[in-house]
């Protein structure tokens, strides 16, 4: 609220608001008790109470005269140009769009329709008392702006490059702010106010670097302003970009490209405008002849080292080109071991423990150790799934075990039989002196021996 103490007047000539309202007299009697009380000492003011008033264009503002410790003292308004719009409840003023809400002796209530710019300004409320008393308040007028206008540097901008972007707030009062926003998130612009007359014309100027994400996103010019809420507008933006490529491997889906198995990979691209041109190629070393390349995809049916490289897939439209890269690498075959065709004895051994089962895995298959618990399918599909390594493992130790038996079983018979060989030597047996068992001396034993002199018979021998 405003209050002053101002030199009180009236005025015998009716006038609007503004000005524009035709001209009135006030009889004789009025006119001698207006010239009277202005020759009066002005009061302070402090038994009238008034707002001040806030309307926007068009609208209808209302205007309050208030009396807090009534006398019945006459109460009158006047206009910003002094001149009497009510005097109690007679409206001297020919202005129609003024029109009495409540009068009584502690409150005179005035509203005014169709506000203009030109109704802006101080009207006055006057106690006639002893002495009188007078204050103001002041009406002030909103104007929305007229239009909001967003102007871009390009309609299709290219990813990459900055464009400026200028959005026009023209004939408000009092001046807009104007806020950026791309998306949900506020971006900062600069802003040049220009005034005609009692209106204010606001351009803010945005700078924006655009990507390929920034294309179809909305950016959003924002008026704060006293006499609207949410007056905003908006432009779409559209950006154009090179393609985005990507090599997708289709077979095989999972583990290593073998020599002997095919390989096929797709190529992806998308870009604004769509591509054109998909095409594939071999990095520093020309395409094999048996690979097959039909659009996007590229077959190879049969693996072999000779293939390894890198294979490029590009993609181009008319803003650029754009490629990714596959790495080949062929592994050797898995191989395969053929079983064992040796047959083994087995000795069987007395197991005490009644517990205890014998656990047997092949191929990564383990047969569980009591019948009554819990079978676990999915323990058995992930191990019938073992990769080709993990087989070759198996197959490795179970050669290394079958040479290990081999070795220990030869060995085994190399002692046994040097240790049969060891206690059975062989014996001599003669027949040179069997004729001394009988004989009484040497002499005679040397004579009756056979193969002596007497005794020509040819030695034998015999070998047990």
């Amino acid at each position: 609220m405003a209050s002053r103490t101002e030199p009180s007047g009236c005025s015998g000539r009716g006038g609007g608001g503004g000005g524009g309202g035709a001209p009135g007299v006030l009889p004789l009697p009025l006119l001698l008790l207006l010239a009277a009380a202005a020759l009066v000492p002005r009061g302070d003011g402090q038994n009238l109470v008034t707002e001040d008033v806030t309307v926007v264009e068009g609208e209808v503002a209302t205007i309050s005269c208030r009396v807090k410790n009534s006398d019945d003292s006459v109460i009158q308004l006047l206009n910003p140009n002094r001149q009497t719009i009510y005097f109690k409840d007679f409206r001297p003023l020919k202005d129609s769009r003024f029109q009495l809400v409540n009068f009584s002796n502690s409150e005179l209530r005035v509203s005014l329709t169709n506000v203009s710019v030109s109704d802006e300004g101080r009207y006055f409320c006057q106690l006639y008392t002893d002495p009188p008393q007078e204050i103001y308040t002041t009406v002030t007028v909103l104007v929305p702006p007229r239009n909001l206008v967003i102007d871009i540097q390009k309609d299709i901008a290219t990813e990459g490059e900055e464009i400026e972007l200028n959005c026009t707030s023209m004939a408000s009062r009092p001046a807009t702010t104007i806020r950026w926003f791309k998306g949900n998130k506020e971006l900062k612009g600069k802003s040049e106010v220009e005034q005609w007359s009692d209106m204010f014309t606001v351009t803010s100027q945005l700078l924006l670097t655009v990507g390929r994400e920034d294309d179809g996103v909305p950016v959003i010019c924002l008026v704060d302003h006293p006499a609207v809420k949410d007056l905003q507008t908006q432009r779409y933006l559209e950006v154009i970009y090179k393609p985005q490529v990507r090599v997708l491997q289709n077979y095989p889906l999972q583990g290593l490209t073998r020599e002997g198995e095919p390989l096929e990979l797709t190529c992806t691209a998308f870009g604004k405008p769509q591509p054109t041109e998909v095409k594939w190629l071999r990095v520093d070393d020309e395409m094999p002849q048996h690979v097959v390349v039909s659009g996007s995809n590229l077959l190879i049916n049969n693996l072999n080292k000779t293939d390894n490289g890198t294979y490029r897939c590009e993609a181009s439209n008319a803003v650029g080109k754009s490629s990714a890269d596959y790495m080949l690498f062929v592994y050797d075959p898995p191989t395969t071991i053929p079983p064992p065709t040796t047959t083994t004895t087995t000795t069987p051994t007395t197991i005490t423990d009644t517990t205890a089962t014998t656990e047997s895995a092949v191929h990564g298959f383990t047969r569980l150790p009591n019948p009554a618990e819990e079978l676990n399918y999915g323990d058995l599909s992930d191990s019938r799934a073992g990769d080709e390594g993990s087989i070759r493992a198996v197959d490795h130790a179970v050669i290394g075990g079958v040479v290990a038996v081999v070795v220990f079983a030869m060995l085994c018979l190399l002692i046994i039989l040097g240790r049969y060989f060891a206690r059975h030597k062989g014996t001599y047996f003669t027949h040179e002196a069997k004729g001394a068992d009988d004989a009484a001396d040497a002499d005679t034993a040397i004579i009756n021996a056979e193969g002596g002199q007497n005794n020509s018979e040819e030695k034998k021998e015999y070998f047990i």
